[in-house]
């Protein structure tokens, strides 16, 4: 019988344990170091009766159905359209940026020119990059791109990864979009959910099976050995046939070519005894001070019968710390030229250990949405099942 470890429990890790052990009913370990499941989508109720994800909001969204009814095995969905602002110059406009929000920064006479051109220029594009708008020929198109870049992008940009956002990979400025149009939607996803109970029951659903041996608070560095000369893996002293790593991919091999960049977050928590604060659910703050956005949590929860007032949850990032109170949890890697030479090492080196799979966030040094990390698990189980089963062929 093969022995498999699965490193973490979020979504690429559990996604990949629930599959290994349903469909080709090998026995997988499943290490989490944390206290709880669900990785950095957990969620809990407070005392207060409002669902509240620790770690951020996260949105269940994709273009592609099947992922949907992938999840809906093991939770109740629930269709919800993530809509945003962003507070620029004193007011609320709407995020993501759309015609709507040209009017709102520029005002209506001297919209009237610009959004015809926009229309001209980008037909038939949904979405499309800041930068594209900043590097346009049109001196209209271009100035608004580079009101729009230094009102929100530089300043949110320098907040939340501290590095200019000239070094930053331009991946991620391409995350927010300006949408062509006045759609409000702030993913232009299909089919866009939430769990009607939450992550963390999702998750534990998932992960109820019995080939899955969950360890809680358990480090899996601790036990685990990687010997470069005979290219196996050990952990706890026996032989690994596949081992699936979803965490940091630095600390995996000791850091011994250097600790790549993490961003963290202090999120701080404000409770109200009136039912409502935000203008709607998530507002971000581009040049405030300190944090990047807000969330309130009571006006994303199915239903909030019986809750007590509401809370908001603010996000003020910082840099990973793994040994610090506040700031030790790996959330957004930090993705330059520089960083990605560090990476580039430890791939070259993870890839001469043939049962090693990097999956996720961390391990693979990038910086995935969602539905992209769901959508990447699903198919990167395709290539563990390949690799397991090729002594049957």
């Amino acid at each position: 019988m093969k022995h498999i470890v699965v490193v973490g429990s979020g979504f690429s890790g559990s996604i990949l344990a629930r599959k290994i052990a349903e469909e080709l009913r090998y026995p997988v370990t499943l290490v989490e170091k944390r206290r709880h499941i669900a990785g950095n989508m957990y969620d809990e109720y407070d005392s207060h009766g409002i669902l509240v994800q620790k770690y951020g909001p996260h949105f269940l969204n994709s273009n592609h159905y099947e992922v949907m009814q992938f999840l809906m095995q093991y939770a109740e969905l629930f269709p919800h359209c993530t809509k945003m602002f962003s507070f620029i110059d004193g007011r609320h406009v709407r995020l993501p940026f759309n015609f709507e929000t040209v009017q709102q920064l520029i005002g209506p006479e001297k919209a009237e020119g610009l959004l015809a051109k926009l229309r001209k220029a980008f037909a038939g594009r949904d979405r499309v990059p800041v930068l594209e708008l900043v590097d346009h020929s049109d001196p209209d198109i271009n100035g608004y791109g580079h009101l729009l870049f230094e009102k929100a992008y530089r300043t949110y940009t320098s907040k939340m990864w501290d590095v200019p956002p000239e070094k930053i990979d331009p991946y991620v400025l391409e995350r927010v979009p300006m949408a062509m149009g006045y759609d409000e939607r702030y993913l232009n996803k299909d089919f866009q959910y939430l769990p009607v109970k939450g992550y963390t029951e999702m998750f534990r659903n998932m992960l109820d099976h019995p080939l899955i041996d969950l360890r809680m608070e358990t480090d899996a560095l601790e036990g685990l050995e990687l010997d470069r000369d005979t290219r196996t893996i050990r952990y706890e002293g026996r032989l690994v046939d596949c081992l699936v790593y979803t965490g940091a991919i630095d600390e995996l091999f000791g850091r011994k070519y250097g600790m790549l960049p993490y961003r963290s977050l202090d999120i701080q928590y404000e409770y109200y005894p009136q039912d409502s604060v935000l203008p709607i659910e998530i507002v971000s703050f581009p040049q405030a001070p300190g944090y990047t956005r807000s969330t309130e949590y009571r006006k994303i929860m199915y239903s909030d019968t019986g809750v007590e007032g509401t809370v908001v949850a603010t996000e003020y990032p910082m840099a990973y710390e793994p040994q610090a109170e506040v700031g030790n949890i790996p959330c957004y890697p930090v993705v330059t030229e520089e960083s990605l030479s560090i990476y580039k090492k430890y791939r070259t080196e993870a890839a001469e250990y043939e049962g090693l799979f990097l999956c996720g966030r961390l391990a693979e040094f990038r910086y995935y949405n969602m539905d992209i990390c769901i959508e990447h698990a699903l198919a990167y189980f395709e290539d563990i099942r390949a690799y397991l089963m090729k002594d049957h062929d």
